[in-house]
Protein backbone atom coordinates (compact mmCIF):
# COMPACT_ATOMS: atom_id res chain seq x y z
CA UNK A 1 0.00 0.00 0.00
CA UNK A 2 1.24 3.49 -0.89
CA UNK A 3 1.37 6.06 1.94
CA UNK A 4 1.82 9.80 1.48
CA UNK A 5 3.88 11.52 4.21
CA UNK A 6 3.41 15.28 4.47
CA UNK A 7 5.95 17.19 6.59
CA UNK A 8 8.10 20.27 5.96
CA UNK A 9 10.69 19.17 8.52
CA UNK A 10 13.24 17.10 6.58
CA UNK A 11 14.40 15.11 9.61
CA UNK A 12 10.86 14.24 10.74
CA UNK A 13 9.80 13.36 7.21
CA UNK A 14 12.80 11.07 6.75
CA UNK A 15 12.14 9.35 10.08
CA UNK A 16 8.51 8.75 9.14
CA UNK A 17 9.37 7.52 5.66
CA UNK A 18 12.04 5.10 6.89
CA UNK A 19 9.68 3.74 9.55
CA UNK A 20 6.94 3.15 6.99
CA UNK A 21 9.31 1.47 4.55
CA UNK A 22 10.42 -0.81 7.38
CA UNK A 23 6.75 -1.75 7.89
CA UNK A 24 6.49 -2.69 4.22
CA UNK A 25 4.77 0.37 2.77
CA UNK A 26 5.64 2.31 -0.34
CA UNK A 27 6.22 5.95 0.63
CA UNK A 28 6.13 9.34 -1.06
CA UNK A 29 7.09 12.51 0.83
CA UNK A 30 5.57 15.95 0.25
CA UNK A 31 6.96 19.05 1.98
CA UNK A 32 3.68 20.93 2.36
CA UNK A 33 -0.07 20.55 2.05
CA UNK A 34 -0.37 22.14 -1.38
CA UNK A 35 2.16 19.74 -2.90
CA UNK A 36 0.46 16.86 -1.11
CA UNK A 37 -2.95 17.77 -2.51
CA UNK A 38 -1.62 17.66 -6.07
CA UNK A 39 -0.14 14.22 -5.39
CA UNK A 40 -3.40 12.96 -3.87
CA UNK A 41 -5.23 13.95 -7.06
CA UNK A 42 -3.25 11.26 -8.91
CA UNK A 43 -5.35 8.66 -7.08
CA UNK A 44 -2.33 6.69 -5.87
CA UNK A 45 -2.76 7.28 -2.13
CA UNK A 46 -5.33 5.84 0.26
CA UNK A 47 -3.46 6.74 3.47
CA UNK A 48 -2.03 10.16 4.32
CA UNK A 49 0.14 10.87 7.37
CA UNK A 50 0.46 14.64 7.79
CA UNK A 51 2.13 17.04 10.19
CA UNK A 52 -0.05 19.79 11.61
CA UNK A 53 1.97 22.98 11.04
CA UNK A 54 3.29 23.49 7.50
CA UNK A 55 3.79 26.41 5.11
CA UNK A 56 1.26 27.19 2.34
CA UNK A 57 -1.33 24.67 3.61
CA UNK A 58 -1.50 23.14 7.09
CA UNK A 59 -2.45 19.57 7.90
CA UNK A 60 -6.05 20.42 8.92
CA UNK A 61 -6.47 22.58 5.81
CA UNK A 62 -5.22 19.72 3.64
CA UNK A 63 -7.68 17.38 5.33
CA UNK A 64 -10.57 19.79 4.71
CA UNK A 65 -9.63 20.08 1.04
CA UNK A 66 -9.65 16.27 0.73
CA UNK A 67 -13.04 15.92 2.40
CA UNK A 68 -14.56 18.61 0.17
CA UNK A 69 -13.99 16.56 -2.96
CA UNK A 70 -15.37 13.30 -4.30
CA UNK A 71 -12.72 10.59 -4.76
CA UNK A 72 -12.87 7.13 -6.25
CA UNK A 73 -12.13 5.66 -2.81
CA UNK A 74 -11.84 6.72 0.81
CA UNK A 75 -8.63 8.41 2.00
CA UNK A 76 -7.61 7.60 5.57
CA UNK A 77 -6.03 10.69 7.15
CA UNK A 78 -3.71 10.67 10.19
CA UNK A 79 -2.71 14.01 11.73
CA UNK A 80 0.50 14.38 13.77
CA UNK A 81 0.35 17.07 16.43
CA UNK A 82 2.15 18.25 19.52
CA UNK A 83 -0.87 20.23 20.71
CA UNK A 84 -3.58 19.45 23.25
CA UNK A 85 -7.15 18.23 23.19
CA UNK A 86 -8.55 21.43 21.66
CA UNK A 87 -6.53 20.80 18.49
CA UNK A 88 -7.76 17.21 18.34
CA UNK A 89 -11.29 18.60 18.20
CA UNK A 90 -10.25 20.94 15.40
CA UNK A 91 -8.67 18.05 13.53
CA UNK A 92 -11.82 15.94 13.88
CA UNK A 93 -13.90 18.79 12.51
CA UNK A 94 -11.52 18.96 9.54
CA UNK A 95 -12.22 15.27 8.86
CA UNK A 96 -9.15 13.53 10.29
CA UNK A 97 -9.55 9.83 11.08
CA UNK A 98 -6.80 9.41 13.65
CA UNK A 99 -4.04 11.27 15.51
CA UNK A 100 -0.47 10.82 16.66
CA UNK A 101 0.95 13.02 19.38
CA UNK A 102 4.66 13.92 19.28
CA UNK A 103 6.79 12.22 20.35
CA UNK A 104 5.36 8.85 19.28
CA UNK A 105 6.67 5.30 19.07
CA UNK A 106 6.86 3.46 15.72
CA UNK A 107 4.63 0.72 17.17
CA UNK A 108 1.93 3.32 17.80
CA UNK A 109 2.12 4.47 14.18
CA UNK A 110 1.81 0.89 13.02
CA UNK A 111 -1.38 0.39 15.03
CA UNK A 112 -2.90 3.54 13.49
CA UNK A 113 -2.00 2.34 10.00
CA UNK A 114 -3.53 -1.07 10.57
CA UNK A 115 -6.75 0.63 11.67
CA UNK A 116 -6.73 2.53 8.40
CA UNK A 117 -6.13 -0.64 6.40
CA UNK A 118 -9.08 -2.36 8.07
CA UNK A 119 -11.39 0.52 7.20
CA UNK A 120 -10.16 0.64 3.61
CA UNK A 121 -10.44 -3.14 3.24
CA UNK A 122 -14.08 -3.04 4.34
CA UNK A 123 -14.80 -0.52 1.62
CA UNK A 124 -12.95 -2.59 -0.99
CA UNK A 125 -14.69 -5.76 0.17
CA UNK A 126 -18.21 -4.43 -0.17
CA UNK A 127 -17.53 -2.84 -3.56
CA UNK A 128 -15.95 -6.04 -4.87
CA UNK A 129 -18.74 -8.29 -3.63
CA UNK A 130 -21.42 -6.06 -5.10
CA UNK A 131 -19.61 -5.92 -8.44
CA UNK A 132 -19.15 -9.68 -8.65
CA UNK A 133 -22.76 -10.37 -7.67
CA UNK A 134 -23.97 -7.98 -10.38
CA UNK A 135 -21.72 -9.75 -12.87
CA UNK A 136 -23.40 -13.06 -12.06
CA UNK A 137 -26.79 -11.42 -12.33
CA UNK A 138 -25.99 -10.07 -15.80
CA UNK A 139 -25.26 -13.58 -17.15
CA UNK A 140 -27.95 -15.60 -15.45
CA UNK A 141 -31.57 -14.43 -15.46
CA UNK A 142 -32.23 -16.89 -12.63
CA UNK A 143 -30.51 -14.69 -10.04
CA UNK A 144 -32.69 -11.61 -9.33
CA UNK A 145 -34.44 -11.99 -6.00
CA UNK A 146 -32.98 -15.49 -5.69
CA UNK A 147 -29.77 -13.84 -4.46
CA UNK A 148 -31.68 -11.63 -2.03
CA UNK A 149 -33.62 -14.55 -0.57
CA UNK A 150 -30.58 -16.81 -0.38
CA UNK A 151 -28.47 -14.33 1.52
CA UNK A 152 -31.31 -13.89 4.02
CA UNK A 153 -31.68 -17.66 4.49
CA UNK A 154 -27.91 -17.97 5.02
CA UNK A 155 -27.97 -15.16 7.56
CA UNK A 156 -30.88 -16.73 9.48
CA UNK A 157 -29.29 -20.19 9.59
CA UNK A 158 -25.88 -18.83 10.63
CA UNK A 159 -27.48 -16.70 13.36
CA UNK A 160 -29.22 -19.79 14.73
CA UNK A 161 -26.02 -21.83 14.83
CA UNK A 162 -24.23 -18.96 16.60
CA UNK A 163 -26.48 -19.61 19.61
CA UNK A 164 -25.45 -23.28 19.88
CA UNK A 165 -22.60 -24.17 22.23
CA UNK A 166 -20.85 -26.34 19.63
CA UNK A 167 -20.66 -23.45 17.14
CA UNK A 168 -20.15 -20.54 19.52
CA UNK A 169 -16.42 -20.37 18.83
CA UNK A 170 -16.93 -20.71 15.08
CA UNK A 171 -19.96 -18.61 14.21
CA UNK A 172 -19.95 -15.07 15.58
CA UNK A 173 -21.43 -11.80 14.33
CA UNK A 174 -18.60 -11.33 11.85
CA UNK A 175 -19.17 -14.81 10.41
CA UNK A 176 -22.90 -14.13 10.02
CA UNK A 177 -22.19 -10.87 8.20
CA UNK A 178 -19.66 -12.54 5.90
CA UNK A 179 -22.23 -15.23 5.04
CA UNK A 180 -24.71 -12.53 4.14
CA UNK A 181 -22.18 -10.69 1.98
CA UNK A 182 -20.56 -13.64 0.20
CA UNK A 183 -23.38 -16.16 -0.35
CA UNK A 184 -24.67 -14.29 -3.47
CA UNK A 185 -21.38 -15.26 -5.14
CA UNK A 186 -22.10 -19.00 -4.98
CA UNK A 187 -22.84 -19.19 -8.72
CA UNK A 188 -20.33 -16.59 -9.94
CA UNK A 189 -18.74 -19.32 -12.10
CA UNK A 190 -21.81 -19.33 -14.35
CA UNK A 191 -20.26 -16.41 -16.19
CA UNK A 192 -18.02 -19.04 -17.82
CA UNK A 193 -20.85 -21.37 -18.95
CA UNK A 194 -21.89 -21.14 -22.65
CA UNK A 195 -25.25 -19.51 -23.37
CA UNK A 196 -26.43 -22.67 -25.12
CA UNK A 197 -26.30 -24.45 -21.76
CA UNK A 198 -26.86 -21.66 -19.24
CA UNK A 199 -29.86 -20.17 -21.03
CA UNK A 200 -31.41 -23.39 -22.36
CA UNK A 201 -35.18 -23.15 -21.59
CA UNK A 202 -35.60 -26.72 -20.41
CA UNK A 203 -33.95 -29.76 -18.80
CA UNK A 204 -30.29 -30.36 -19.54
CA UNK A 205 -28.91 -33.46 -21.22
CA UNK A 206 -26.30 -35.50 -19.35
CA UNK A 207 -23.53 -33.87 -21.39
CA UNK A 208 -24.94 -30.38 -20.82
CA UNK A 209 -25.22 -31.05 -17.10
CA UNK A 210 -21.54 -31.95 -16.96
CA UNK A 211 -20.79 -28.60 -18.58
CA UNK A 212 -23.08 -26.80 -16.13
CA UNK A 213 -21.27 -28.43 -13.21
CA UNK A 214 -18.10 -26.66 -14.30
CA UNK A 215 -19.44 -23.39 -12.89
CA UNK A 216 -18.38 -24.62 -9.46
CA UNK A 217 -14.70 -24.97 -10.39
CA UNK A 218 -14.73 -21.83 -12.54
CA UNK A 219 -16.04 -19.74 -9.67
CA UNK A 220 -13.96 -21.46 -7.02
CA UNK A 221 -10.70 -21.19 -8.94
CA UNK A 222 -11.33 -17.54 -9.77
CA UNK A 223 -11.90 -16.66 -6.13
CA UNK A 224 -8.99 -18.91 -5.07
CA UNK A 225 -6.66 -16.82 -7.22
CA UNK A 226 -7.93 -13.67 -5.51
CA UNK A 227 -7.50 -15.34 -2.11
CA UNK A 228 -3.91 -16.26 -2.91
CA UNK A 229 -3.15 -12.64 -3.77
CA UNK A 230 -4.87 -11.40 -0.58
CA UNK A 231 -4.52 -14.20 2.00
CA UNK A 232 -5.65 -12.03 4.92
CA UNK A 233 -9.01 -11.16 3.31
CA UNK A 234 -11.44 -13.46 5.15
CA UNK A 235 -14.33 -12.56 2.86
CA UNK A 236 -12.42 -13.90 -0.15
CA UNK A 237 -11.69 -17.15 1.66
CA UNK A 238 -15.36 -17.64 2.50
CA UNK A 239 -16.49 -16.67 -1.01
CA UNK A 240 -14.05 -19.21 -2.46
CA UNK A 241 -15.25 -21.98 -0.14
CA UNK A 242 -18.89 -21.27 -0.94
CA UNK A 243 -18.30 -21.27 -4.69
CA UNK A 244 -16.36 -24.55 -4.52
CA UNK A 245 -18.56 -26.49 -2.09
CA UNK A 246 -22.22 -25.45 -2.34
CA UNK A 247 -22.93 -28.59 -4.44
CA UNK A 248 -21.08 -30.99 -2.15
CA UNK A 249 -23.33 -33.44 -0.29
CA UNK A 250 -23.05 -34.49 3.33
CA UNK A 251 -22.79 -38.18 2.32
CA UNK A 252 -19.86 -37.51 -0.01
CA UNK A 253 -21.69 -37.95 -3.34
CA UNK A 254 -21.64 -34.30 -4.37
CA UNK A 255 -19.25 -32.39 -6.62
CA UNK A 256 -16.61 -31.30 -7.48
CA UNK A 257 -14.47 -32.93 -4.74
CA UNK A 258 -16.78 -35.53 -3.20
CA UNK A 259 -16.24 -34.07 0.26
CA UNK A 260 -18.07 -35.73 3.14
CA UNK A 261 -19.56 -34.47 6.39
CA UNK A 262 -17.53 -31.83 8.20
CA UNK A 263 -14.91 -31.90 5.43
CA UNK A 264 -17.31 -29.51 3.70
CA UNK A 265 -16.79 -25.98 5.06
CA UNK A 266 -19.71 -24.82 7.18
CA UNK A 267 -20.36 -21.91 4.82
CA UNK A 268 -20.80 -24.41 1.98
CA UNK A 269 -23.21 -26.53 4.03
CA UNK A 270 -25.30 -23.47 4.91
CA UNK A 271 -25.39 -22.26 1.32
CA UNK A 272 -26.31 -25.71 -0.02
CA UNK A 273 -29.53 -25.89 1.97
CA UNK A 274 -30.43 -22.25 1.29
CA UNK A 275 -29.87 -22.68 -2.44
CA UNK A 276 -31.93 -25.85 -2.72
CA UNK A 277 -34.79 -24.52 -0.59
CA UNK A 278 -35.08 -21.43 -2.76
CA UNK A 279 -34.94 -23.48 -5.96
CA UNK A 280 -37.76 -25.67 -4.66
CA UNK A 281 -39.85 -22.67 -3.68
CA UNK A 282 -39.42 -20.99 -7.09
CA UNK A 283 -41.28 -21.65 -10.33
CA UNK A 284 -39.23 -22.85 -13.28
CA UNK A 285 -40.04 -23.76 -16.86
CA UNK A 286 -39.69 -27.45 -15.95
CA UNK A 287 -41.41 -27.45 -12.53
CA UNK A 288 -44.10 -25.62 -10.58
CA UNK A 289 -43.40 -23.67 -7.45
CA UNK A 290 -43.44 -26.11 -4.54
CA UNK A 291 -45.28 -25.29 -1.33
CA UNK A 292 -43.23 -24.71 1.80
CA UNK A 293 -44.54 -28.00 3.18
CA UNK A 294 -43.32 -29.97 0.15
CA UNK A 295 -39.95 -28.18 0.10
CA UNK A 296 -39.63 -28.77 3.85
CA UNK A 297 -40.24 -32.50 3.39
CA UNK A 298 -37.60 -32.73 0.65
CA UNK A 299 -35.14 -30.99 2.96
CA UNK A 300 -35.99 -33.45 5.75
CA UNK A 301 -35.60 -36.39 3.38
CA UNK A 302 -32.12 -35.11 2.56
CA UNK A 303 -30.99 -34.85 6.19
CA UNK A 304 -27.72 -36.71 6.62
CA UNK A 305 -27.43 -37.51 2.91
CA UNK A 306 -27.53 -34.21 1.04
CA UNK A 307 -27.65 -31.86 4.02
CA UNK A 308 -25.83 -31.45 7.32
CA UNK A 309 -28.28 -32.53 10.07
CA UNK A 310 -27.29 -29.50 12.18
CA UNK A 311 -28.12 -27.13 9.32
CA UNK A 312 -31.46 -28.87 8.82
CA UNK A 313 -32.18 -28.52 12.53
CA UNK A 314 -31.32 -24.81 12.35
CA UNK A 315 -33.70 -24.53 9.39
CA UNK A 316 -36.51 -26.13 11.41
CA UNK A 317 -35.91 -23.90 14.43
CA UNK A 318 -36.10 -20.74 12.31
CA UNK A 319 -38.74 -22.03 9.93
CA UNK A 320 -41.17 -19.15 10.43
CA UNK A 321 -38.53 -16.58 9.50
CA UNK A 322 -37.53 -18.57 6.42
CA UNK A 323 -41.15 -18.72 5.25
CA UNK A 324 -41.59 -15.00 5.86
CA UNK A 325 -38.56 -14.19 3.70
CA UNK A 326 -39.78 -16.54 0.97
CA UNK A 327 -43.16 -14.85 0.86
CA UNK A 328 -41.93 -11.27 1.30
CA UNK A 329 -39.36 -11.54 -1.49
CA UNK A 330 -41.51 -13.65 -3.79
CA UNK A 331 -41.51 -12.86 -7.50
CA UNK A 332 -43.55 -13.89 -10.55
CA UNK A 333 -42.01 -16.27 -13.06
CA UNK A 334 -40.31 -14.59 -16.00
CA UNK A 335 -41.20 -15.51 -19.56
CA UNK A 336 -37.94 -17.43 -20.04
CA UNK A 337 -35.88 -18.78 -17.13
CA UNK A 338 -32.88 -20.97 -16.76
CA UNK A 339 -32.85 -24.06 -14.61
CA UNK A 340 -31.18 -24.36 -11.22
CA UNK A 341 -29.03 -27.45 -11.16
CA UNK A 342 -29.86 -27.66 -7.45
CA UNK A 343 -33.44 -28.75 -8.17
CA UNK A 344 -34.10 -30.76 -11.34
CA UNK A 345 -37.62 -31.72 -12.50
CA UNK A 346 -37.73 -34.94 -10.48
CA UNK A 347 -38.04 -34.73 -6.66
CA UNK A 348 -34.62 -36.31 -6.03
CA UNK A 349 -32.01 -33.60 -5.64
CA UNK A 350 -28.71 -33.60 -7.54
Amino acid sequence: MHVLVVDDDVVSAEFLANTLVHFGYEVTVASNGREAFHLIRTGKYSIVVSDWEMPEMSGPELCRQIRCRQWSGYIFFILITSYGAEHVVEGLKAGADDFLTKPFQPSELRVRLRTGERILSLQSRDVMLFTLAKLAESRDTDTGLHLERMREYCRILAEELSTWDKYRDVVDGDYVQLMYLTSPLHDIGKVGIPDSVLLKPGPLTKEEFEIMKQHVTIGGETLAAATKAHPDAKFLTMARDIAFTHHERFDGTGYPFGLQGKQIPLCGRLTALSDVYDALRSQRVYKPKFSHEKARQIILDGMGTQFDPDVVEAFLRREEEVVRISETLDEPMLAAETRSESAPPEPALV
